[in-house]
């Protein structure tokens, strides 16, 4: 399918660093133009798993990663125009750092301003000017001068009292040529708690709906809406000249069983929605409350997430432990990554030091480190081809645990440094490590995958048959 011309109004939300507010006032936004009756799809820069959860778990809002790491320039402007063929009105960004750290903080791609690029998109820049005066002009004017496709269409002010704002603006204006569109004030409420992971879960923050609720009311108070969606609806055209659909090979008769509660809750949806498009049915389970795994399943996923916090519960939950373990050891294909691979091993000691009972799948403890042991986007290579026919996929780490078998069957290479270490346990039939793998980067992984499934399924049926 070709497409030409295509008119979807859209921003981005970026900002010159991290902690600015991008994900406050993106939430804020998206609960604004859910009051207007507008139809919004929010969409997260990069590799973020919880951003996405605000949107689509406290907004009921659908959301997606876009990153072009991932997925490289074409694809990524693809994955974007096919999920805003759902026609919904307008697509929100929220960018990642600051607008133009990309990979290794010094490279543009994988940048917010990358992706803006690519797909077009006006940016909103948020600067936090918290204890600035006259110095946030050349800060402001040094972003706007060295956006080389002068993609920034429109300036909020972040923690700014409503007197300083209006001196602010006037002279902010007569020395940049863009609008200066409001400000947002200092409030201590509208603050959301992290940890080592970035942001707790949305789930986890008190009061969260009426704190955002809160914050749409401040946005739509203090910021010209209406001139922000004049700037999203101006948006040129975009084109794409790929093929977005493909007919892929469909597996109706098989189930894949998707860990999915408090403690593993990461997962990308387009990498679900690989499975999907092959005809793959998805059963969601929790390791936390269920005690088997569903029926009529011929493949486990073990997402990312936050064991550590529910390991109590996890060990306490032996009927399913028992239920997983056996699975696996008959045959059942699985996936597992970062939580999801905390989970098999033996044992998991946490943070606090206490020891709890895993899966035992793997004959190893994983530990709290009190650092950061990985971090940042990988390339993984096999070092025998079962998934990945002789390619890389691409994946990200983030984890402050580690493993005393982190596996060697596979290598992650870092994009720009090309440091390299082994991980992964991997055979024909599972796949389990630490790194996040972003499946649509090597479709390759699914094909193979389901076929393990399929060689399961049909084992299964002929068992029965006997």
């Amino acid at each position: 399918m070709q497409t030409e011309n295509i008119r979807i109004p859209r921003i981005l939300i970026g900002a010159p660093k991290s902690g600015s507010g991008k994900t406050l006032i993106t939430c804020a936004l998206l609960g604004a133009l859910k009051k207007r009756d507008i139809d919004v799809m929010a969409f997260k820069c990069g590799p973020d798993y919880i951003d996405p959860m605000f949107h689509r778990t406290v907004q009921n809002i659908p959301a997606e990663n876009l990153d072009t790491f991932f997925l490289g320039e074409e694809k990524t402007k693809e994955l974007f125009i096919d999920c805003m063929m759902n026609q919904n009105d307008m697509a929100v960004m929220e960018g990642v750092m600051g607008l133009f750290d990309g990979l290794g903080g010094v490279r543009e791609e994988g940048s917010a301003y990358h992706l803006a690029k690519v797909t077009r998109t006006p940016v909103i820049l948020v600067v936090d000017v918290h204890g600035m005066g006259k110095s946030m002009i050349p800060l402001i004017r040094g972003f706007v001068e060295y956006d080389s496709d002068n993609l920034i269409k429109g300036i909020i002010l972040n923690r700014i009292s409503e007197k300083f704002f209006e001196t602010m603006r006037t002279l902010i204006e007569e020395e940049i040529s863009v609008p200066v569109l409001g400000y947002f004030p200092n409030n201590k409420e509208l603050t959301f708690e992290s940890r080592h992971l970035g942001l707790k879960m949305p789930k986890e923050l008190e009061d969260i709906n009426r704190k955002l609720e809160m914050a749409s009311a401040q946005l739509e108070q203090y910021i010209d809406m209406d001139k922000l969606i004049e700037i999203a609806r101006g948006a040129e055209c975009l084109s794409c000249d790929s093929k977005i659909y493909v007919n892929y090979k469909r597996r109706e008769h098989l189930t894949l069983a998707v860990a999915r509660d408090e403690a593993f809750c990461f997962y990308y949806e387009a990498n679900l929605r690989e499975f999907e498009k092959r005809g793959v049915q998805i059963k969601y389970f929790s390791p936390l409350g269920d005690k088997e795994l569903p029926d009529g399943i011929s493949g486990i996923l073990l997402g990312g997430g936050y064991p550590e916090l529910y390991a109590k519960r996890l060990s306490m939950n032996e009927d399913m432990r028992k239920s997983i373990k056996l699975k696996i050891e008959q045959g059942m294909p699985s996936l597992a990554e970062c939580g999801g691979f905390m989970y098999l091993h033996k044992e998991l000691m946490t943070k606090e030091g206490d020891i709890f009972e895993m899966a035992g799948l793997i004959d190893a403890k994983v530990s709290y480190t009190g650092k950061l042991v990985r971090f940042g986007y990988v390339e993984i290579e096999e070092k025998s081809d079962i998934f990945l026919h002789n390619k890389s996929i691409k994946g990200h780490e983030f984890h402050y645990f580690d493993s005393e078998d982190n596996g060697s069957d596979c290598i992650a290479i870092k994009p720009v440094s090309g440091q390299w270490s082994e991980c992964i346990h991997e055979s024909d039939n599972h796949l389990w490590g630490f790194p996040h793998l972003y499946y649509p980067s090597n479709p390759e992984i699914i094909d193979k995958f389901i076929d393990a499934m399929d060689r399961y399924y049909s084992n299964m049926v002929k068992n029965q048959e006997n």
